[in-house]
């Protein structure tokens, strides 16, 4: 039988305040609307088991799916697990539910915000401290880049940087 060292779940724990991050902004957003010239494009993985959205649409885009909230939206509802909006395309109001773990990125372009959540191959601690059954997380522990309220010319970076190798 082989002992695991404990160790801290940083990747995790990130993920979670920055959903918790985009969560309170979104609830913001719910309650207030858009303030001045903010707007957020959020890119999600569709094959997430909690996205809902309508048959047409997850046909067009198999694996991920870039929304912008901004102009249109309506009936903005945000809970602890995620977020449900009905946008519209193309005429068509479709309503789509998005949990935070589905997704990829989240940018403001209008403050230059954004993180970007990145999976790895690498096998981490899942969120009850035991390693992942291997159907439970197939691209591992989410790694996160952000850049938030940085010039242009600011370097993103990577909390792979200060990983220690196994």
């Amino acid at each position: 039988m082989t002992e695991t060292t404990p160790t801290i779940p940083y990747g995790r724990l990130m993920h979670e305040a920055v959903c918790g991050v985009i969560r309170q902004v979104l609830d913001g957003v719910a309650q207030d609307g858009l303030p001045g010239e903010h707007h957020f494009f959020i890119t999600f993985d569709t094959r997430n088991p909690g996205v809902d959205l309508a048959d047409w649409l997850r046909d067009r885009y198999p694996e991920e799916m870039m929304i912008v909230i901004q102009n249109w939206y309506d009936d903005l509802v945000v809970t602890e697990e995620g977020f449900a909006i009905t946008l519209n395309f193309g005429d068509a109001p479709e309503r789509l539910t998005v949990p935070y773990d589905a997704i990829l990125t989240f940018v403001d372009p209008s403050v230059e915000f954004g993180w970007r959540f990145e999976r790895t191959d690498e096998e981490e601690d899942g969120p009850d401290g035991d390693p992942p059954a291997p159907d439970d997380d197939p691209g591992g522990e989410p790694d996160i880049e952000a850049a938030a309220d940085a010039p242009h010319d600011a370097e993103v970076v990577s909390l792979d940087r200060f990983r220690k190798n196994h």
